[in-house]
């Protein structure tokens, strides 16, 4: 039986200030990292292209803050902030948005195609809906060897319309496999609304296939932590996939060139703004 629970903020009890502390510096490293890359891509210093994540920062600590160093994870073009949260270093990630050999990728991939096999890290893709394939068989050889390693996989709302997302899916459903999906649901594929190309609801692609599916708030990193976490153990203990759908905003444009963001309001922008997870835990801290 599939579950869809409400998007409600429930505060996990057992996390500790110093856990919580955690979750602030690394959502802080995310955003500070991403606002050097934007400053420097202005400056015409960074070459090719790239594409920030500021105001999703929740998502990837809340969920890599649940796993174990060698389980794995798939990225998307999206993807400073899961890179650095499953632990990848800042000064090398630097390097390979420079194209220097130092670079994860020796500086051959670019900021859209950071791998780090050492922290667990497969890749980002710059085919939305790409890395879905690869966590599946990532988690197919993780089931086969028997050690307990689940494998993450992030993506867009904008890839919920691919047809090798349902397709992964699908088999992953079938054979169990420890893979737990995370959409990032940013509200826009791209420039557009996902409303308006998106029929029905996101968690119900994943009831469709029997796959436990939750819809959160994507803003608040200690809910994200405590589904995570809950799924993450499942997988282990061989439950199957798990699907969570966290509602979150990129303050800034799909890229680079994006500037004016002419398809939504700064009204809309400034609401989202102010459900800023840095600043939600923060007075969490305070207030505790």
């Amino acid at each position: 039986m599939t579950n869809t629970r409400s998007t409600e903020t429930k505060h996990e009890p057992g996390l500790d200030t110093s856990t919580l502390l955690g979750f602030y510096r690394q959502m802080m490293l995310i955003r500070d990292f991403e606002e050097h890359v934007m400053d420097l891509y202005t400056r015409a210093l960074i070459p090719g292209i790239a594409h920030v994540s500021i105001g999703q920062e929740a998502v990837p600590v809340g969920v890599c803050a649940a796993l174990r160093r060698d389980d794995y994870i798939t990225s998307t073009h999206r993807g400073h902030g899961h890179c650095l949260a499953k632990g990848a270093q800042p000064d090398r990630m630097f390097a390979e948005l420079f194209g220097k050999v130092e670079g994860y990728c020796r500086g051959k991939g670019g900021s859209m195609h950071i791998a780090d096999p050492d922290t667990g890290n497969l890749g980002a893709n710059a085919i939305v809906g790409g890395s879905v394939a690869i966590a599946a068989g990532a988690a197919l050889g993780a089931k086969r060897r028997g050690e307990g390693q689940v494998v993450v996989c992030f993506f867009g709302d904008g890839a919920m319309n691919q047809g090798l997302f349902y397709e992964s899916m699908n088999m992953a459903s079938i054979w169990k496999l420890p893979v737990i999906y995370v959409c990032e649901h940013n509200q826009y594929g791209e420039y557009t609304a996902t409303n308006d190309v998106t029929a029905g609801t996101l968690e119900g692609r994943g009831q469709a296939l029997d796959i436990p599916s939750v819809h959160i708030d994507g803003m608040d990193v200690i809910r994200v932590y405590t589904e995570a976490r809950a799924m993450v153990e499942c997988a282990r203990q061989g439950g199957g996939p798990s699907f969570l759908i966290g509602n979150t905003y990129r303050y800034f444009g799909h890229g680079m060139s994006d500037r004016d963001r002419i398809y939504r309001t700064r009204e809309e922008e400034d609401m989202w703004r102010e459900k800023d997870p840095i600043e939600r835990l923060t007075r969490h801290l305070l207030n505790s």
